[in-house]
């Protein structure tokens, strides 16, 4: 007796094969901070040698999680998008890594600490920050969570406001919720969250913390945050 498998059925274990190995796995989850890493960055954060780590990049890159791009004689490369970016998030969350393992040395410890604190996801905020911002704006009547994420037309004058212009990019939705797998509850993603992660940064309401995703809230953010959201700092610490 003979089957015909589907198509779809050959495409999908031929995607999630992608994932199907530790090293290729690292290296997607360390380009959620949304930044483009060398193929020798990420051959060291991997532990591997640059060798093994462009085979796979090769795959990811042909198998359309990761885009390349060519600067002189550098090598870089990222996730191809923004659904890429979901996608192994979602992935993560489902998973919940070493949720309940305790830390095994104080540095991993305070690496965990500072990014259920706050953290990049792809181009968004996460961890404590991202679920307080999303609360606050839901509290005050400027994001609706009722049937999905959507901005209200407050939420959109609030953005005005801050001279933070929301520009929709293809399929990608102006509001979408991200389950956050430190939290596990959604918080703000898409072209609202995008922008706002781009806006804290660039302000200086947030800083970047070594070279993982790790962000901070700093002084000046926490007063900003405080003055347009209520937000207290004990929730940003």
């Amino acid at each position: 007796m003979t089957t015909t498998r589907s198509p779809a059925a050959r495409d999908l274990a031929a995607f999630a094969a992608l994932l199907a190995d530790e090293t290729r796995a690292a290296f997607c989850l360390a380009l959620l901070d949304g930044r483009a890493w060398t193929a020798g960055e990420l051959a060291r954060h991997a532990r591997v040698a640059p060798s093994t780590a462009s085979e796979h990049l090769g795959r990811l890159v042909a198998g359309g999680l990761l885009a390349e791009e060519r600067q002189g004689r550098h090598r870089y490369v990222r996730l191809a998008d923004a659904r890429a970016a979901h996608l192994v998030e979602d992935l993560a969350a489902y998973c919940a890594p070493d949720a309940g393992r305790p830390p095994r040395t104080l540095r991993e410890a305070g690496a965990r600490n500072a990014m259920a604190r706050g953290r990049t996801c792809y181009d968004h905020l996460a961890g404590r920050l991202g679920t307080a911002i999303t609360d606050a704006m839901t509290a005050r009547g400027l994001l609706g969570q009722d049937t999905g994420f959507a901005l209200t037309d407050g939420g959109l004058r609030w953005f005005r406001d801050l001279g933070v212009e929301l520009v929709a990019k293809g399929r990608r939705p102006l509001a979408r919720g991200c389950l956050d797998w430190t939290e596990r509850r959604p918080h703000l993603a898409g072209v609202a969250g995008a922008a706002l992660c781009r806006h804290a940064l660039d302000t200086g309401w947030c800083v970047r913390v070594g070279t993982e995703r790790a962000v901070k809230v700093t002084a000046a953010g926490e007063r900003v945050l405080g003055e347009l959201l209520g937000i207290g700092p004990e929730d940003l610490r």
